[in-house]
Order: C-alpha cells, then structure tokens, then sequence
C-alpha cells in the first residue's frame, strides 16, 4: 500500500476509534461503605453480580470506613461521591455546611435486634451494664433509646460503648465484652443462633423513620447526573428482583459471596427484610418519614437551622 494511502487509512482509524470512545465511556462512582459490606446494600449487591452495571457501563467501588460519620467525612471532602449512611448522620452534615444531600432512601423500617449476654434476661438486667451502640450521635442510639425507655430502663442508668459497624458490635458481643448491643441481619440472626437473648426489633417501637440512605456530595452529583440516574435504576430493578420469591435462593448466594455471612442466617435475613418490605422501590426521601427524623434530632439539638427538607433534599439531583 502507498504511503499515503496508508497514512489515510490510519488517520481514518483514529478518527473512527474517536467516535466510538464516547460510546464505550463507563461512568464511575465511589460508594462510601460503612464497615466491609452490609445486607443493606442488597439491591447493589444484586445489579453488580447479575451484570447489570456492566451493561449499564456503571463502574461501582466500595471503600471501608469505620462509621456513618466518617462516610460523611470522607464525602463532604469529596474523597467519595456516595456514601451509604444512618441517616442522621447524613442530616447533621447538611446541617452543618457539608456539600451533601440525601439522594435516596435505602432502607425505611429499621432491621435492628438488641441482642444480649445470655445472662440477660429483660431490660433491667441491663442497669449498670456496658452496651454498644453505632456512635455517640448514631441513628442506632435512637433506636436502642426509644426500646430501652418503652422497657422501663432510662438513659443514664447503663453505659456507652461505640462501633461503627454491625460486625465490630457483633463480635464485641461474642467476645463477652460487653452485655448487650444493637445487630443489623444477619449477625442478630448469628447471635441468635449462638444462645445470645433477644430483647426486640426496634420496628416494633420506633415508627415511620427511616433508617439508611444514600447522601452524594452535591458538587460531584451537578457534574454526573447521568451516573446518578444509573445508580437509581440499578437499584429500583436490584429491589424488584430481589422481591420475586422465586430468585431467593440466588439472592441469599450473592449476599454469602459478598460478606461472607453463613447461609442458614443470611436466608433467614431474605426472610425477615421480606417480611419488613425494608427496600422501597422508588426511595422517595419526600414521602419516606425523614421529617419526623430531622424533627427528633431538631428536638435533642443536633440540628441548629432550619428543618426545611430543601437543607437536606434536593429532587433535581435525580432528574
């Protein structure tokens, strides 16, 4: 081939390897996870594992961090773009100034057991005992608070000790460290099964507050919506599969290869988020309750201006 025709042909290569570079572009988001991994995550677990991220060219990455406040560290400095977070957490940061808002509802009715020494057989027993919790100003403090004082055991009258994440609880409990703490499935389900005593779900006392969500840096989501619209419908089809009883033995597999979670406690976890309907489809932070979350933290001091969900929503981050 002449020179020139062959140069022709290569500048027409390039040209033609330029114009399908757009097509080929693969969106990436980094996830702010607390601890290494959780059942709350299912639904992502599920779209990442059916290759559905693939085709959508969604790259997802899950970085570890120690607690719901440091995922919302680590977000307001922009080191991640999602952070999966107890949502009072999430609130406080846009409180404060943070670059967040919350961008979904992850899980509504909260999947939490207390869970204590087998030596505990009540509430009571716990008066001058050491429990655990997520942190100081966690979500799980309501939670375990709004229990304790339903069962006639006021704050003061036990102690604090703090991790962020479930499995760090859990094995602090296994460890005979301390006499009770608050387990997300399927680690409650674990306890369970290793003779611990459960005290209660906290569904059955603290109503209409939503749990977990996803918060993404507000100057990250501006320039990426089209990742943002992925993650969403990634999600919504994650939860609709996941619903259909006939993928329950496949979704109980993915959530083992995930996190490493005994199949007998992780199943029993399908059941009982089932049995919750702790995913919602749509995640809609409007209708999901989150105001009577902002009004508890508005009440107790934790958020100082306005409660005005727009401070801490904003929809056209998903349009």
């Amino acid at each position: 081939m002449p020179t020139f025709k062959r140069l022709a042909f290569v500048a027409a290569l390039g040209l033609l390897a330029a114009a399908a570079a757009p097509a080929m572009a693969q969106d990436k988001i980094v996830v702010g996870d607390v601890g290494s991994g959780s059942s709350t995550h299912w639904p992502l677990y599920i779209a990442m594992e059916k290759g559905w991220a693939t085709e959508a060219k969604l790259g997802l990455e899950f970085i570890s961090i120690p607690s719901s406040a440091a995922v919302m560290q680590q977000l307001a400095a922009g080191a991640v773009d999602v952070g999966t977070t107890g949502l009072a957490d999430a609130l406080r940061g846009a409180d404060k100034g943070a670059p967040a808002r919350v961008l979904r509802i992850e899980i509504g009715p909260s999947p939490y057991e207390v869970v204590a020494a087998p030596t505990v057989k009540s509430w009571t027993d716990l008066r001058g005992k050491t429990v655990m919790i997520g942190g100081v100003k966690d979500i799980t403090r309501i939670y375990f608070e709004d229990m304790a004082k339903a069962n006639g055991l006021k704050p003061g009258e036990y102690d604090y000790i703090y991790a962020g994440a479930t499995a760090a609880r859990f094995a602090a409990l296994a460890s005979g460290s301390i006499a009770a703490t608050i387990l997300a499935p399927p680690f409650n389900f674990k306890a369970l099964g290793a003779g611990f005593t459960s005290l209660g779900t906290s569904a059955t006392y603290t109503k209409n507050v939503p749990f977990t969500g996803y918060t993404v840096n507000i100057n990250w989501a501006q320039k990426n919506k089209p990742a943002i619209r992925k993650l969403l419908d990634l999600y919504a089809r994650g939860i609709d599969w996941f619903y259909d009883p006939k993928n329950k033995d496949e979704a109980v597999a993915i959530l083992v290869k995930r996190i490493k979670t005994d199949p007998k406690d992780t199943a029993d976890t399908y059941d009982f988020f089932v049995k919750l309907k702790v995913f919602e489809r749509d995640g809609d932070v409007a209708k999901s309750g989150i105001e009577n979350l902002i009004k508890i933290l508005k009440d107790q001091g934790e958020i100082e201006g306005s409660t005005e969900l727009s401070r801490f929503y904003d929809a056209s981050l998903t349009k």
